[in-house]
């Protein structure tokens, strides 16, 4: 019987580079073979979830096996705890076991590369940071590697988790400052990630007209990062995107402003489109599909290849 690959947080990270993963999951995009069902989320009885997110192609398949507590920071502990198994989709057998959390957090701020790539009106920075967690430190490092990005302000609601950022985006060679208030620093910045807890609005100010904005932190109906007006505004000046067809039900920063998410165009659809103009406003809430991208990169060096 033969034993799957078990990767390490760093091990994982290291098979994920964010330009190469981007890559991989414009590629799933055009792939007709993948199959992603609906995840299954299940309440846990101290308020956290469960939830399991299965996906394939023809030759790879996965299961995303995590936990999701919201305040397990005050536990010392991490909000997603969990696994991806990766198999063979032809005869079944084991490939991997990878860190679910890392890879949650690089295939996200990977698909949010992917989406400023082909829609943000300029790419230079300085790039926003708002929320100096797990997701703002993954895009941090995605944008830096995938677009080059020299210049980042990093806004939190601590102090402390905002100058940790700041620290290792100077390590990386960048020029980074903290900034105590993110709606201020909206004019000076056509990058913008939000990655809060997104339990309130935390920006509230109008973003410039050629700014790329990647909402990352909400991904339930009843969470938000941005005020309703901002939303609504750059829905009638610029562009909404979402990630997948998910984000009708889910992207709670646009339905709570009242827009038809339906109508809105998924990042699918942009590959093959001409850049906007204007401000654009991308979701992104997550799908099992960026999860087997992931995988896909992976598995090249472990699976059989041949016909």
């Amino acid at each position: 019987m033969s034993h799957p690959t078990l990767y390490s947080p760093e091990a994982t990270a290291a098979a994920l580079p964010y330009p190469e993963l981007a890559k991989a999951i414009a590629a799933l995009l055009r792939d007709p073979a993948v199959k992603v069902p609906a995840r299954t989320v299940l309440p846990l009885p101290a308020g956290g979830v469960l939830i399991a997110m299965p996906a394939t192609d023809a030759r790879v398949a996965i299961t995303k096996l995590i936990s999701f507590v919201a305040d397990n920071g005050a536990r010392g502990l991490p909000a997603i705890q969990g696994d991806v198994i990766v198999f063979d989709a032809r005869d079944g057998r084991r490939l991997a076991l990878l860190d679910g959390p890392t890879v949650t957090a690089r295939r996200t701020a990977a698909v949010s590369l992917l989406a400023a790539q082909r829609l943000a009106p300029r790419t230079d920075g300085p790039l926003l940071i708002v929320g100096a967690g797990v997701q703002g430190r993954a895009h941090l490092e995605a944008f830096a590697s995938g677009l080059g990005v020299k210049q980042v302000r990093v806004a939190s609601r601590s102090a402390t988790s905002a100058d940790a950022l700041v620290a290792h985006a100077r390590n990386l060679g960048l020029d980074a400052i903290r900034v105590d208030d993110a709606d201020a620093a909206l004019p000076d910045c056509p990058l913008v990630v939000s990655a809060t807890p997104a339990q309130a609005a935390s920006l509230h100010a109008t973003p410039r007209d050629d700014a790329f904005i990647a909402a990352v932190g909400a991904f339930t109906p009843a969470m938000l990062e941005w005020a309703p007006e901002v939303c609504r505004h750059i829905a009638a000046r610029g562009t909404l995107a979402v990630d997948t067809r998910d984000a009708d039900h889910e992207a709670g920063d646009l339905l709570q402003a009242g827009l038809d998410v339906p109508a809105v165009a998924t990042l699918a659809d942009w590959l093959d489109r001409p850049r906007p103009s204007g401000p654009v406003f991308f979701k992104n809430c997550g799908w099992a599909g960026w999860d087997l991208a992931a995988a896909r990169l992976v598995a090249a060096d472990l699976i059989d290849t041949t016909p």
